[in-house]
């Protein structure tokens, strides 16, 4: 016996009846031999830690773009404090720590840079050249990880992990009284991990930018959630943990649900929607003349020569070119970091002098 096949015993033997588990995985993309060493969901977790837009994940802001101090979060911090709430409460629950490990780390691959920001800037933009299409960072994540990733041969992951990438997103959403979607409840665990890694870390982040105060926090959510960032995770958790044990469903009690919604309300009201107008424009300025720029200039988007982008006098043709091109750009921009789209910007559209200079 191999010690995948060990490991895969003696799943059946400890994880919940609920928990999926890695020997009945509903499979790949391409079938491939199995690792002899690695479950299922082992190896994909690894593939994303090695995967680029992994990496790319360091230099991708959170919240605050372009922040000046070293504490702030970034996309990879907020990634492992994913991972961790949700392992944390998959263990409690006896589900696959595997496959939750894994969810969690890909979630948020297909980010853009800048943050929220961009990632509004980027659908905008996107639009203007194709006004059917659209840009969610959770579909896109689930694009870098079945197309984009090795060089266009994506990472042939398992059916239960890519399921839950793209269904760990509530956007503004409130958390809802079950937590349908994902065909697992690992799925589950992540929708339920991003929301409190954000909204607690992004408290942090947005006392120390001075934006807000811990007094400014609603009292109603104090009162019910703790008034310290490690009181609100612990009881968050605790409460999912309570409330979905041994249960089909992963949930929130009544009272922890309303108040963690709240937090979230006040947060896209005070934080993530009143941040400093100056840096969303700039934002949507990058972001804007970016596109527009791989638009005009097709040769520049990396894979992708001139030629290959139809010019005829067919309209339809052209428009269905347009649309193609600017699916290619999409994926271009949204890969990128900050740095890399500040200095993109900075090269294009700045006097080749100037840019030394800057």
């Amino acid at each position: 016996m191999t010690p995948r096949e060990e490991r895969e015993q003696l799943e059946t033997q400890i994880l919940s009846p609920l928990a999926a588990r890695s020997g009945e995985s509903r499979g790949r993309q391409r079938p491939e031999e199995p690792c002899p060493i690695r479950t299922a969901f082992q190896r994909d977790r690894d593939r994303i830690i090695h995967a680029k837009s992994f990496r790319r994940l360091t230099y991708k802001t959170q919240v605050f773009i372009a922040p000046e101090a070293d504490h702030y979060r970034t996309r990879l911090t907020h990634t492992l404090e994913v991972a961790q709430i949700a392992r944390t409460i998959a263990r409690a629950l006896r589900l696959n720590e595997d496959l939750t490990e894994a969810i969690a780390l890909a979630h948020d691959l297909g980010h853009t840079p800048f943050g929220h920001a961009g990632e509004h800037a980027l659908d905008a933009v996107y639009r203007e050249y194709d006004p059917d299409a659209h840009f969610r960072h959770a579909e896109q994540s689930l694009r870098v990880v079945e197309v984009l990733e090795k060089n266009g041969e994506g990472l042939n992951l398992t059916f239960e992990v890519r399921d839950g990438i793209s269904h760990h997103s509530k956007g503004m959403d409130d958390l809802p009284r079950n937590s349908g979607g994902a065909a697992t409840l690992e799925g589950h665990v992540v929708m339920y991990a991003d929301r409190i890694a954000y909204i607690n870390h992004d408290i942090d982040d947005a006392v120390t930018a001075g934006l807000i105060t811990a007094e400014s926090l609603p009292e109603a959510c104090v009162s019910v959630l703790g008034d310290t960032h490690a009181r609100r995770i612990t009881t968050m958790v605790s409460d999912v943990v309570e409330h979905s044990r041994e249960q089909a469903t992963i949930a929130m009690g009544e009272d922890v649900q309303e108040a963690t919604n709240c937090l979230k309300d006040f947060l896209f009201d005070r934080v993530y929607l009143a941040g400093a107008a100056e840096d969303r424009e700039h934002v949507e300025r990058v972001i804007g003349a970016l596109f527009r720029f791989y638009m005009e200039h097709a040769e520049e988007v990396p894979g992708v020569a001139g030629n290959e982008i139809a010019r005829n006098d067919s309209k339809a043709r052209a428009a269905q070119d347009q649309r193609r091109l600017a699916r290619l750009v999409c994926d271009h921009v949204a890969g990128m970091t900050d740095r890399f789209a500040s200095q993109q910007f900075l090269q294009f559209y700045l006097p080749r002098r100037w840019w030394r200079e800057v």
